[in-house]
Parts: structure tokens; C-alpha cells; sequence
């Protein structure tokens, strides 16, 4: 399984930005898929999630109304589009999914893309 964010970057307060996550090494459409994000000293934090079909998603109550995931089967990729950016929307923004082997729940996660917001 590897996850690979892009699209990270500095941006001004108000700015948007849109991560990507490209997928590869697993049934991307039978997945679902997650945005976490973790800013220096505090605890990663779920973002947003998506139904391995696109038809269910599911936003933090911080980033409700600004934030959209999307994503692209074809593609084996998912979005993050981010609007009305704040400074506290500064992270290190990863992706990931669980896939079962066995039972057994494992957790991938990409590298990690950072945001900044800032004037």
C-alpha cells in the first residue's frame, strides 16, 4: 500500500488550497479514505472521511462548511479542497485507509503534506 500526498504549500488567511492523495498497491474503490491532520505539539486530528464510493462523507465540526473530500476512483486518488483557510487550519495534512488482512485492521498512511497559513 502506498499513499502519496501532494499539494500542500503556503497560502494567506482566506486562501484555498486542494491536497491530493494518489493510492496505489490496493482496491482503491473498495475503500474508504481519510484526511488527518496534525499541527506541532497537539494530537493528529481526523479532518474528513469518504465511502470507498464517494456516496457518505464526514467532516470535523472545525473544518465543516470550509473543507470538501472528493475523490476519483478512476484515478485512485482523493481530494481535499480547503477554503476560507486560518491559521489554526496549519498542519502537516496526511491521508490514509485501513485495509483488513485477516481480520486484522492495518492503518497506512501517506508522508504527510504541510499547510501553512499565514500573512
Amino acid at each position: 500500500v502506498q499513499l502519496v500526498e501532494s499539494g500542500g504549500g503556503l497560502v494567506q488567511p482566506g486562501g484555498s488550497l486542494k491536497l491530493s492523495c494518489a493510492a496505489s498497491g490496493f482496491t482503491f474503490s473498495s475503500h474508504g479514505m481519510r484526511w488527518y491532520r496534525q499541527a506541532p505539539g497537539k494530537e493528529r486530528e481526523l479532518v474528513a472521511v469518504i465511502t470507498n464510493d464517494g456516496g457518505s462523507t464526514m467532516y470535523s465540526d472545525s473544518v465543516k462548511g470550509r473543507f470538501t473530500i472528493s475523490r476519483d476512483n478512476a484515478k485512485n486518488t482523493v481530494y481535499l479542497q480547503m477554503n476560507s483557510l486560518k491559521p489554526e487550519d496549519t498542519a502537516v495534512y496526511y491521508c490514509n485507509t485501513i485495509k483488513y488482512i485477516r481480520d486484522t485492521p492495518y492503518n497506512y498512511w501517506g508522508q504527510g503534506t504541510q499547510v501553512t497559513v499565514s500573512s
